[in-house]
């Protein structure tokens, strides 16, 4: 019996998920990077500035939605300047559209760029005292838990641009998600395209999805490489442009990742999973143990492929690569889940 692993039906929002405007340290309002957005092809941004939670309602029409959403920074205390400093980068998407009460508030601190404008703006539960960030595994987990716990959606962002490493993130909890591209950090010239770290945090037993964003600040020339916009997506597939429908879209897993290629359609049957998409130059299935399978176009048009699923394999994701070296990857697809559910 064939189970699509995204939806059949439906349609494909490209979204992106981490986005910063002048209300924080980007260059552009709110409403410019919209119509930024909507001019190539985008339907959904997640607006998230540093450390303030504001709604943008008024930016949402039939062909766009903005999320309502933060990002939040624990930096290591080290005598050193902030370039040697590690760090800890995460944002959170409120997956109500009225869920506008900012969790891990401070009356006083943390409050990056232009934040602190915003600071009257915020909304907060004054029966809560100031939440003090520390830059240890206990403290990040228990921020990601409470803002989870308090309905929101939790990426983790950048790796290697936060100069964190195995010990670091392994011993993070309670993300929904992390980034295995952020085009921000990769066009500064940093390793943020890494998929051997969410191979590492999927062996290591955390179930979680994976995301293209841009990260993006504006703040470079739009005709030069450093541009930071336009790098990175995610493809939410969902019934219709509504709040909450494309939130549980996200929460279901129910889109891929990509920098370039489409991919159609991901199901499993008879024992293997089959992906389709636009034509590519390979298309590679990664595994929990050591086994791969990798299919190469060689001259032909290749989408389409195929692989045999295993108990001992644990996971599956696919990664589709396009002529330009562009990759689209989906997120890890548990064994166990699949067997059953055949």
């Amino acid at each position: 019996m064939r189970k699509y692993l995204i939806p059949e039906t439906g349609k494909f929002y490209k979204a992106n998920l981490h986005c910063h405007s002048t209300i924080s340290d980007g260059k552009l309002t709110v409403e410019e990077l919209k119509e930024a957005y909507k001019a190539q092809g985008y339907s959904i941004i997640a607006y998230t500035d540093h450390d303030v939670l504001i709604p943008h309602p008024e930016l949402a029409d039939e062909d766009f939605l903005p999320l309502n959403a933060f990002e939040v920074e624990v930096n290591e205390e080290t005598p050193s300047g902030l370039s040697g400093k590690k760090t800890c980068h995460i944002c959170m998407i409120a997956l109500e559209p009225d869920n506008l009460t900012q969790p891990c508030w401070h009356r006083s601190k943390y409050l990056f760029g232009n934040a602190g404008k915003s600071r009257d703006l915020v909304k907060f539960d004054a029966n809560e005292p100031d939440y003090e960030r520390v830059y240890t595994p206990e403290c990040i987990s228990d921020i990601m838990k409470r803002c989870r716990d308090a309905g929101f959606y939790v990426t983790y962002n950048h790796p290697a641009w936060s100069l964190e490493e195995y010990p670091q993130y392994m011993n993070y909890h309670n993300m929904h998600a992390m980034e295995i591209s952020n085009t921000g950090c990769v066009v500064a010239g940093y390793e943020d395209y890494c998929p051997h770290i969410y191979d590492d945090m999927l062996r290591g037993g955390k179930k979680i999805f994976c995301v293209s964003t841009d990260d993006n600040h504006n703040w470079d020339d739009p005709n030069t490489g450093n541009w930071d916009s336009f790098g990175g997506w995610v493809m939410i597939k969902a019934d219709k442009l509504e709040y909450r429908t494309i939130t549980k879209a996200l929460e279901a897993g129910n889109f891929y990742a990509s920098q370039g290629p489409a991919i159609h359609s991901v199901w499993f049957e008879d024992g293997e999973i089959h992906v389709e998409c636009d034509p590519a130059e390979n298309i590679k299935f990664y595994f929990g143990n050591r086994h791969g399978v990798g299919v190469f176009a060689d001259g032909k048009e290749l989408t389409h492929a195929s692989a045999k699923v295993k108990p001992e394999n644990v996971y599956v994701r696919i990664t589709v690569t396009d002529a330009k070296g562009r990759p689209a990857n989906t997120s890890a697809y548990w064994v166990e889940d699949l067997l059953t559910e055949e």
